[in-house]
């Protein structure tokens, strides 16, 4: 995993993940966001994987919102202040075919999906999808905390 900046994992935790992908994972499955919550914690608690792919779609996002004047710390700063501010307020994400195949591999780790549905994510074209989709989260959580 080729983090943004070593600092990630600790000013977005995986508590915060849980936080901020939650309105997604409701909206999309129309659960409660408790049971999205729950859902999330339990799927990243069981696969370290996802929470590296995440973080991966993640550091992607910072990546692009990067521009030439501004550094790696000063971008971290701001999604570290955007956590503190709008962590409870963040929208859910636009829902695709792509933001879904990240949200089934979350259905899956917690235990709620079928199996067979890995089957589908290890194709090349549900890896594709899978990978968009983090990118997708990414994009999204970065345009929602970093002001």
């Amino acid at each position: 995993m080729d983090l943004f900046s070593k600092r990630l994992p600790h000013v977005v935790t995986r508590g915060d993940l849980v936080v901020l992908l939650s309105p997604t994972y409701a909206g999309a499955l129309r659960v409660d966001e408790e049971v999205a919550a729950e859902r999330i914690e339990r799927a990243l608690a069981a696969s370290p994987e996802l929470l590296a792919a995440l973080y991966s779609g993640l550091s992607d996002a910072l990546r692009e919102r990067q521009g030439p004047r501004t550094s790696e710390d000063a971008l971290v700063d701001k999604l570290s202040a955007g956590i503190g501010a709008r962590r409870h307020r963040v929208k859910p994400a636009q829902v695709s075919a792509a933001v879904s195949a990240a949200l089934v591999w979350m259905d899956l780790e917690a235990g709620v999906a079928p199996e067979m549905m890995r089957n589908a994510l290890e194709t090349p074209k549900g890896r594709a999808l899978l990978g968009d989709g983090l990118r997708e989260i990414g994009r999204h959580l970065v345009k929602e905390l970093v002001r």
